[in-house]
This record gives structure tokens, C-alpha cells and sequence, in this order.
């Protein structure tokens, strides 16, 4: 039995729709003719943080007993899961501490103080400053909240994934970005209720591949060092619950490659004048991977987060030749 079922999903929505409102779902005419075959994006961009765990955030804060609310809560972040974070904890009176490698996304760590939290950086990476999180929450008895092995997590993201089914009932492939697994295994549950014909496949950066190798090979992969662009998918280390429900429920993943994301990132603004981050990209570069394998099929790709460093952006541009 998973941690995380359907009835869980259709639950979160009652507390997700108090403060949110479904995202648009949407063809684009200049990425079919790119791709050769019918592309839907899921525009999680258009969330008041920019990204899809705003969903997450809000089922989990509002359900805390009034204990953890007092405490408050802690977390370790790149950025999209602490602003989800804050934004719940400021809806809630909650006091939100997130903890972030250095050097972060500058655009990410703005709005997460102005939201309010308190903000720590230490480490290199996510797992470093996953670890000094982990010490933290003891030293000041706070709540911590894994970005992943969080069932109520999950199950708020996975209302993003049943507002794909509510428009588009039986898509054939669903493709979704993995950091350490909440949007994938929300939507995989989803999708094996609503159409289990429809394949769920997962995407990786190939400089950030653990979860995928774990996947793939049935053992827990670790790395001792990324080489990425998104900050969104940069784990060393994959989490347990997540590994689990991918394994009973995600049929394939891919990766893409630093080029590939910048790909994907100029075509979508330009085609659909939407900006990417490079991990709200990566379903678009997976479906250019594997344009071949998805001809005659309709393709949803899961645009997770639009919170860009505007320092790549000016990079991507400026190194784009055009659809």
C-alpha cells in the first residue's frame, strides 16, 4: 500500500481551491509543428509563486495541528519548495525558517524573504544545506517539512495533474520534471485513477541523474557532485517515499542535457511568449528527446515553475537562432 492514494489528492483539493485557482491547460500551434505531434502544456508558471508546489505548501501548512503551528516550520530549499513554504506559512500566521545552499537563485531567495521567512544559506548544494536543516530543526524544535517525504505534499501537488484529466480525459504520455519526486508521484497517482492507459514519464538533468539511475537500476544511486542548470532538479541523493511511488507507478524517465534545457526554454517563449525556469523546461526538452517515440500521440508537458535567474536568461537568449 503507498503512502499517498487518490482519495488523498481529491481531499488536498478542498484546501488547495480555498487559495488557489486551477491553472490553464493549453495547446500551443508553433510547438506542435515543432514537435510533429500534439503538445499541451500545463502553465504551473501562472501560480502566485511562479511554480507548482505553491499546491503542496498550502495542503500541508493549513493542515498542521495548532502544536506545530506555534513551533513553526522549517525546510530545505532551492527555492520553489520555500516559497510554497512561506507563502502557506503566511496565509496560516505560521513563522517559516528555509534553509538554502549559497549562491541561490537570486529571484527565488528575493521572494522568499518577502514573504516573510527567515532565510539561512549554507552548503554548496541542496543535500549540504539539507543536512544543516536537519541539525537546525533540533537545535530549535521546529517542524521540519522533507520537500519530499511529506504524504500531504504529494497529495497537493497532485491536484495539478487532476486539473489535466478535468480538461483532457485520456492523453496518452504525461511528462514530468523530477527533483526529488512530489510532482511526479502526485501525478502518477492521479493518473493511474483517472486513465491508467496514460504513460507518466519523468525528466532529469543528465548532470543530475540519481533519481533516475535509481529508478532504473532498483538501488538508491547517490552522487557527490551536480552539474546542472536547474536548481529545481540539482539532488545528489533521491528520498524513499518518493523512489518508492515512481517504481509502482512511473513508466519511463529521461534526461536532457544543460543544452537541451536552454532549448526548451527559448522555444517556449517565444512560442507560447511563456518564461521557463530550466526545470519547468525540461518536459518540453523530453518531448523534443523524444519527438520519434510520441509521433500520433498527445503529449501533456507539466511547465512546473517559471521563476528564471534573469542572468540565464539574458545567456539563453542571446543564444538562440530561432524555432
Amino acid at each position: 500500500m503507498l503512502p499517498v492514494d487518490y482519495k488523498d489528492v481529491i481531499q488536498a483539493r478542498e484546501q488547495v481551491y480555498e487559495y488557489l485557482r486551477p491553472t490553464l491547460l493549453n495547446e500551443w500551434p508553433l510547438l506542435k509543428e515543432r514537435l510533429g505531434f500534439r503538445y499541451l502544456l500545463k502553465h504551473e508558471n501562472h501560480q502566485p509563486t511562479g511554480a507548482f508546489k505553491v499546491r503542496g505548501g498550502i495542503n500541508l501548512v493549513s493542515r498542521l495541528p495548532e502544536e506545530q503551528k506555534q513551533r513553526g516550520i522549517i525546510s530545505c530549499t532551492t527555492g520553489n519548495h520555500g516559497q510554497s513554504l512561506a507563502y502557506a506559512a503566511r496565509q496560516f500566521g505560521v513563522r517559516c525558517t528555509l534553509v538554502l545552499p549559497e549562491h541561490g537563485n537570486p529571484g527565488k531567495i528575493q521572494s522568499m524573504r518577502a514573504l516573510g521567512a527567515e532565510l539561512i544559506e549554507h552548503g554548496k548544494d541542496f543535500d549540504e544545506a539539507k543536512l544543516h536543516c536537519e541539525r537546525l530543526t533540533e537545535e530549535r524544535g521546529l517542524r521540519y517539512v522533507h520537500s519530499a517525504e511529506e504524504p500531504l505534499l504529494i497529495a497537493g501537488v497532485g491536484t495539478m495533474a487532476d486539473e489535466v484529466f478535468d480538461e483532457e480525459a485520456a492523453p496518452d504520455v504525461l511528462i514530468v520534471p523530477i527533483g526529488l519526486g512530489s510532482g511526479i508521484c502526485g501525478s502518477a497517482i492521479v493518473a493511474a485513477e483517472r486513465n491508467p492507459g496514460t504513460q507518466v514519464i519523468g525528466v532529469q538533468s543528465s548532470g543530475a541523474p540519481a533519481v533516475t539511475e535509481s529508478f532504473r537500476s532498483g538501488k538508491m544511486v547517490r552522487y557527490d557532485s551536480l552539474d546542472t542548470i536547474a536548481e529545481g532538479l540539482a539532488t545528489r541523493v533521491p528520498a524513499q517515499m518518493t523512489m518508492e511511488i515512481m517504481r509502482r507507478l512511473v513508466h519511463d524517465m529521461v534526461l536532457v542535457t544543460n543544452d537541451d534545457l536552454k532549448q526548451a526554454m527559448a522555444w517556449l517563449l517565444e512560442a507560447t511568449h511563456n518564461l521557463a525556469e530550466p526545470a519547468g523546461a525540461a518536459s518540453t526538452a523530453a518531448a523534443w528527446k523524444l519527438r520519434d517515440r510520441l509521433k500520433g500521440k498527445t503529449v501533456v508537458g507539466i511547465l512546473s515553475g517559471g521563476n528564471c535567474d534573469l542572468q540565464l536568461l539574458a545567456e539563453v537568449c542571446a543564444g538562440y537562432s530561432g524555432l
